[in-house]
């Protein structure tokens, strides 16, 4: 099977709490002048912008190690999730997401651990990238439009460049790990 229904409960569980913890940095224009209330919308616009870089870096992990023939299986990290949401309870100037795991059945070797490590940050890098193409090469967006690539483009490339960090326990130091291994 390639997802199961517990992953996709445990998927809507992280991006809901993604939602919640980002809807009051990531806020339409209009929600600027709102009186301070639970905002479906910002909530929505919230899960649009930072959900997916998250979820799709897990999934990429997860269907590249399946690819390799693991069986692999994406995981809700709960300290990770109520981290994310104490930090936004106490109004931390800076937020610390850990909401996902995918844990992998059997002993990666050199390269493959490398390439399915690397499967994640390489998503941020796209979501990253395309963005910033996207808004660099399209003159006529829309406001909302605009905002939206803005943000995500910037959410991935701050998810890339800290996976990419190669110190244990980030992608980066099984991407390293990997390619050393390999000589």
């Amino acid at each position: 099977m390639l997802i199961s229904l517990l992953e996709i409960v445990y998927m809507l569980i992280t991006t809901a709490v993604i939602a919640y913890i980002f809807m009051d940095y990531i806020k339409l224009p209009t929600a600027f002048f709102q009186k301070p209330k639970f905002d479906w919308n910002n909530f929505k616009f919230a899960a649009l912008v930072a959900a997916p870089g998250i979820i799709l870096h897990e999934l990429s992990h997860k269907f590249t190690a399946m690819g390799f023939g693991y069986e692999a299986t994406f995981n809700i990290f709960l300290f990770g999730l109520f981290l994310g949401i104490f930090l936004k309870w106490i109004k931390s100037p800076f937020i610390i997401l850990a909401p996902g795991y995918v844990a992998i059945m059997g002993a990666q070797i050199g390269i493959q651990n490398s390439i399915i490590a690397f499967a994640g940050p390489f998503v941020n890098l796209v979501l990253w990238l395309g963005s910033w193409l996207i808004l660099n090469k399209s003159h006529k967006l829309k406001r909302k439009t605009a905002l939206f690539l803005y943000l995500t483009k910037q959410i991935n490339m701050i998810l890339f460049i800290f996976n990419m960090i190669p110190i244990p326990p980030f992608d980066g130091y099984q991407v390293l790990s990997g390619l050393i291994r390999l000589f």
